[in-house]
């Protein structure tokens, strides 16, 4: 079973940037599609930004194409998003994940139900 812990979240002025990393242990990121999703209260966890597996192709949620950048070292099982140009509408706790059964992200726009998540990590942006 993967166990994920994100870091690097924190409060920051619009306009910031912030650096998440997440480490996974337990098993291997490498043939998952992994991804960072974000949660704010009363609302439904989405996904933000995602790589397939296979293909290593990346996608992100229209509203932050273009501002955030995910990689990852699947040597070190370590997944980074670089969030630029950050918006109060940012604001969420934000979680790490692994596709549990195959390598293809899911539709990000959509709450999807077929992801293993590790503790998430806030991040608040003021305006």
């Amino acid at each position: 079973e993967v166990q994920l812990q994100a870091s690097g979240g924190g409060l920051v002025q619009a306009g910031g940037s912030l650096r998440l990393s997440c480490t996974a242990s337990g098993a291997p990121l490498a043939g998952h599609a992994i991804g960072w999703f974000r949660q704010v209260p009363g609302k439904e966890r989405l996904g933000v930004a995602c790589i397939n597996g296979d293909d290593g192709e990346a996608s992100y949620l229209d509203s932050v194409d273009g501002r955030f950048t995910i990689s990852s070292d699947l040597a070190e099982n370590t997944l980074y998003l670089q969030m630029n140009s950050l918006k109060t509408e940012d604001t969420a706790v934000y979680y790490c994940a692994r596709e549990r059964h195959g390598p293809l992200c899911p539709i990000l726009k959509f709450p999807y139900n077929g992801m293993d998540y590790g503790k998430g990590t806030q991040v608040t942006v003021s305006s």
